[in-house]
């Protein structure tokens, strides 16, 4: 049997939907899963054919587990990741077993993000930074504000302001008990709108699938709770996006894959903020699907499978997502709201994350945010204010603490 193993996915969102194109595709699926949850709700994932309990973060142990399926008669075509932090350990893999399209090296660097600062740190749309070793002082002659993050950080846990020296000095202890063998990285903080770019490369070609203007609510975090797809981008935005992702693409030698970048738009032009080298998680996929009628995840997998993929758009719709999040900490009782959401105004999509019984919290990561509308519209500005409204809609009862 033609099969695909994914090494680790989440209950939903794009590595989820990831699973599913590959069944529709006609593929056998198998999952690596290190969480023991998934494994206790097997009959939840009709669309993984094979699920597997094993320590994804161990290539040998994998590797044996790999060779079993070969041994009794799996044809496996690709092993992918959609995942943070297993994209490259899934590449590493693919190397061993498959014919691998993209880059391990790549992936390895953009997962980092100390490495990728260090290895564009010449281009222009590269933010000054600092890197504070373990046991060094820190030589910082940069003004506040400034972003203090640690370089394995993702969905924007540990990414903190500090306004004044007080404040670095609190977050970089904070960091570094955390993580006393770890640098931490002191960045300019950048002012201006930030855009999302989804990107694919086939045959060294980069082309950008969607952009995406990301709305920021501030608290402990930085969390994006507003995406809104620009189907008619202006010129001017949409030929400096290209332009820098052409750089990227050319400087790590990228011949076949996907990757997202994170930007801001200043008065001296882009700056980036990060790379990852994967379509975004959460609402992504559905987001594109809905503005653009394309399955990103699908045609992913077509490019990684070594055919060429149809990123055309079907056609152009005005998207906006809206995500929820809770202004105070509390174990859920209830969810009210969904089906009024789910009814109002040019809404595709309502989901809603957590179960009854589960604690809530006011965000210090992505994955604090807790349900999410998808609405369209005739112009984009409808579309965010339906999607707004909807959300509206939807309160998390909670028996606080």
């Amino acid at each position: 049997m033609k099969t695909i193993i994914f090494i680790g996915t989440n209950k939903s969102g794009s590595s989820r939907e990831a699973i599913r194109a590959a069944e529709k595709l006609g593929y056998f699926t198998v999952l690596f899963t290190n969480n023991e949850k998934q494994i206790q709700q097997r009959k939840a994932y009709p669309d993984v054919h094979k699920m597997i309990f094993i320590d994804t973060s161990n290539i040998e142990v994998m590797s044996k587990e790999i060779d079993k399926l070969f041994n009794i008669g799996l044809d496996i075509k690709t092993i992918v990741s959609f995942v943070d932090p297993f994209v490259h350990i899934a590449s590493i893999l693919c190397d061993e077993f498959c014919y691998n399209l993209t880059s391990s090296t790549a992936i390895e660097i953009m997962e980092d993000k100390e490495k990728t600062r260090d290895f564009l740190k010449n281009q222009p749309y590269s933010p000054n930074f600092v890197l504070k070793k373990p046991n060094e002082s820190l030589s910082n002659n940069m003004e506040f504000p400034l972003i203090v993050k640690s370089p394995k950080s993702t969905g924007s846990k540990d990414v903190l302001l500090a306004t004044n020296k007080s404040q670095l000095d609190k977050h970089l202890e904070f960091l570094q008990s955390k993580n006393p063998n770890e640098t931490v990285m002191i960045e300019e903080y950048i002012e201006g709108p930030q855009y999302l770019v989804e990107a694919l490369v086939y045959k060294r070609q980069a082309q950008i699938i969607g952009i995406i203007k990301q709305e920021i609510t501030k608290g402990k975090r930085f969390i994006i709770t507003g995406y809104g797809v620009l189907v008619e981008p202006p010129k001017d935005i949409q030929t400096g996006l290209e332009e820098v992702l052409n750089s990227i693409v050319k400087a790590f030698n990228i011949e076949t894959g996907t990757l997202h970048l994170e930007l801001r738009l200043t008065k001296n032009g882009w700056k980036l903020i990060e790379i990852n080298p994967r379509i975004s998680g959460g609402a992504m996929n559905n987001m594109l699907k809905a503005a653009l009628g394309i399955s990103l995840v699908e045609e992913t997998l077509k490019l990684f499978l070594g055919e060429q993929p149809n990123v055309k758009p079907r056609y152009k719709k005005f998207v906006f997502t809206k995500y929820v999040i809770v202004e105070k900490k509390g174990i859920l009782e209830r969810v009210i709201g969904k089906n009024r959401a789910t009814n109002s105004t040019g809404v595709v999509e309502v989901f809603v994350k957590p179960r009854k019984g589960t604690l809530l919290t006011p965000p210090l990561s992505m994955g604090h945010r807790y349900a999410y509308v998808i609405a369209e519209g005739a112009t984009l500005a409808e579309a965010k204010n339906n999607a707004i409204t909807a959300a509206k809609e939807i309160k998390f009862l909670l028996k606080t603490l």
